[in-house]
């Protein structure tokens, strides 16, 4: 197996999986800098690094108290991106997903980060051909995309652009292993990357058979998990995501969508069941 030879990682943006993302990364024995905008975000970071340290001792098979401290030593803050990735080897981004923020933060960071540095977007939505144009190293830029609960759910989804180096390419690949997660290398360029473009067709198609009157959301779900096996069927994953992320897909999509987007706000975002995190959406928690 090659190694990355990546040493000193920077995450940019401490949100849910930006932090999520930074502390697995400082788990597995990286360096890591975190990096927001402000003292207020950090502080905020901060807490969410303690939370995590929690998590992991009570949620990951070997952690010990030893272990989830010493990722935490390996973490520090900045909110000066030119210091943030002065030294950096890997500068994973995990901004909000809005284009022209996007744009501008690589073309800031392009100027300040050593020559060396490979850039990474975790974002779901966007293309790295989008932003590519902005690195200034478009050679040295891919997509790394990870699922919420990174030290659960595993999966790192690597794609490139028809202008990232191979070679750069394969230690992606080789770093998304060195911090445990399992690398989907992808081979061009697909919106919706593999997970998503399994999963939306699927839950799209679940909210069809609900809409439409073919069945009701319960007996959807019960069909697919004795049928395939599944631990979960269509509508407990819609009640997990959250059903806003979903409906706001729904609603920009075709004219069939956007009717299923009118069902979904009617009959459940309207009436406040949004999903787990609500304590009721398909079902009740």
């Amino acid at each position: 197996m090659s190694s990355s030879n990546f040493h000193k990682v920077t995450v940019l943006g401490t949100g849910v999986l930006g932090s999520q993302i930074a502390y697995q990364t400082a788990y597995s024995g990286f360096a890591v800098t975190a990096y927001d905008i402000n003292a207020a975000a950090l502080a905020t970071a901060k807490e969410r690094f303690a939370g995590l340290a929690k998590t992991y001792l009570a949620e990951v098979p070997g952690a010990t108290e030893e272990s989830v401290q010493a990722a935490l030593g390996r973490l520090s803050y900045s909110s000066d991106l030119a210091e943030a990735a002065a030294d950096a080897d890997l500068v994973i981004e995990a901004i909000p997903e809005v284009l022209a923020l996007k744009q501008e933060t690589y073309e800031k960071l392009g100027a300040v980060a050593p020559a060396k540095t490979v850039f990474a977007t975790n974002s779901s939505t966007l293309l790295p051909s989008d932003i590519k144009g902005f690195t200034g190293r478009p050679d040295r830029f891919l997509a790394l995309h990870f699922a919420n609960k990174v030290w659960q759910f595993n999966t790192a989804e690597v794609m490139g652009t028809t202008d990232t180096d191979p070679a750069v390419f394969d230690a992606v690949v080789a770093f998304a292993g060195e911090i445990g997660m399992v690398p989907i290398p992808i081979h061009k360029e697909k919106a919706g990357y593999v997970l998503n473009s399994l999963l939306v067709p699927f839950l799209n198609a679940a909210v069809e058979l609900a809409a439409g009157g073919y069945a009701e959301p319960h007996d959807v779900d019960k069909v697919w998990r004795i049928a395939t096996g599944a631990p979960l069927g269509p509508f407990q994953i819609y009640d997990i995501i959250g059903l806003t992320t979903p409906y706001n897909i729904l609603a920009h999509g075709t004219p069939a969508n956007q009717k299923l987007a009118e069902w979904l706000k009617a009959e459940y975002i309207d009436k406040g069941k949004l999903g787990v995190a609500a304590g009721e959406g398909f079902y009740t928690y």
